[in-house]
Order: C-alpha cells, then structure tokens, then sequence
C-alpha cells in the first residue's frame, strides 16, 4: 500500500529535498506541499494524506497550532502528523506530541531515518526514541496528578503491558517479557489506547509521565 505524505515546511530548497528522498521509495507518494502552518486545511482537505511531515517553527502559523488545529477540527479523522524540529531538545516538539504529533524528527536526520519514521507513524507505531522522549518529559513536564478512573479501568495486564510500552519496549520485545505472542501484545496496546483515550503508542509515554507512572 502506498503511504500518501504531504510536507509543511517554509524552506523551499529543504522542503524539495524531502520531496525527492520520499519520492524516491516506491511506497511513498508525495500528494501535496505546503509553505507555512495556516495552509495545513486546504492541504490535507485537498490531497487527504497519510501522513503530513511537518516543520515546528514557521513564521504565520507553527507547527503546534496547526497539528492541534487539525486534531481539533478532524478528529480521529486527522492524518498522522511527524514532526521536524532543528533541536532534540526543542519545547516546542514537546508541545506538537501533546497537540496530537506521533513524534518527532531532526531535521539532520539520516534519509533511511526519515522514511523508517514516516513508515511507522503511518502504521500507528511511536517514531520517538524512548531515551529522547524521557528527557523531553523530564526536562519540560512534571508529573501533574494521579492517573484517573480510566486508569483503573485497565486490568493488570493492561497496566502492566502500559508500563513496558511507555519505557519504549516494542510489541516484540514486550511479547518475551511478558510471555505472550505478538498478536496478543498488539490487541493489549489497542485496548489501552482505547481506554486511555490514547492516539498511539507517544501518547502512553506522556501519560505515564504525567500520571507518575514512570
């Protein structure tokens, strides 16, 4: 199946880059381009893609405002948006996570990088290394309360199996520690996301972390 991607990001020669390293993978189409945050709508109302590779830091609108715009108006209909941010400790990649981003990227990546991220954020998976998505909570959020009820709505195994996703084991890894198959693990994720009102697998990291879980 082909992975749809359109690119926002306000420098043209980057953003061309981009374009051809996507293009040049027979699994990756670039369906749409855009300049700057407040052109995001029209992009992905236009070209309906997969996945939208987006720069934090944009002189209309940035890349937090319009991820979080996006989530607001489209909801779960909202394509998967991976976010490209200069510094590895950048706030502002921070904020795009929690305004709905499935992870982040620098920008200085290696290309296989690159496309291995848009490849997973487009299967659902966490494309944030656990030991950079640690320091990020760790640096700019503190724990703000208890988990609430929705956590207690998660058997053991559940809260057990949201503890292993969240230090950054994957659903193989988490399969031999668990003594499960990879299939189960995979249904296990899918019932935690449901019951945490999660997106993916970035968004059980910060739960953990704001929750004191971690």
């Amino acid at each position: 199946m082909t992975v749809r991607v359109a690119l926002v990001d306000d420098q043209a020669m980057f953003r061309a880059g981009i374009a051809m390293v996507l293009e040049s993978q027979p699994d990756l189409e670039v369906v749409g381009q855009a300049a700057d945050g407040d052109e995001v709508p029209h992009l992905v109302a236009a070209s309906s893609p997969d996945v939208v590779v987006m720069d934090v830091r944009m002189a209309r609108v940035d890349g937090v405002t319009a991820t979080r715009l996006l989530h607001e108006s489209l909801g779960e209909k909202a394509p998967k948006v991976l976010v490209l941010t200069t510094f590895d400790l950048d706030e502002a990649a921070m904020a795009a996570i929690e305004a709905g981003a499935s992870g982040f990227v620098l920008k200085d990546a290696r290309p296989e990088l690159l496309l291995a991220a848009v490849r997973a954020v487009a299967d659902g998976n966490q494309v944030v290394a656990a030991g950079a998505t640690r320091t990020l909570l760790e640096r700019f959020r503190t724990p703000r309360s208890a988990p609430g009820r929705e956590y207690d709505d998660l058997t053991p195994r559940e809260k057990e199996i949201l503890l292993r996703a969240a230090a950054g084991l994957s659903n193989a890894e988490i399969a031999r520690a668990e003594h499960l198959s990879e299939a189960t693990v995979k249904t296990h994720v899918s019932r935690i996301l449901g019951k945490l009102g999660a997106r993916d697998r970035v968004q059980l990291v910060v739960y953990a972390y704001e929750h004191g879980l971690l």
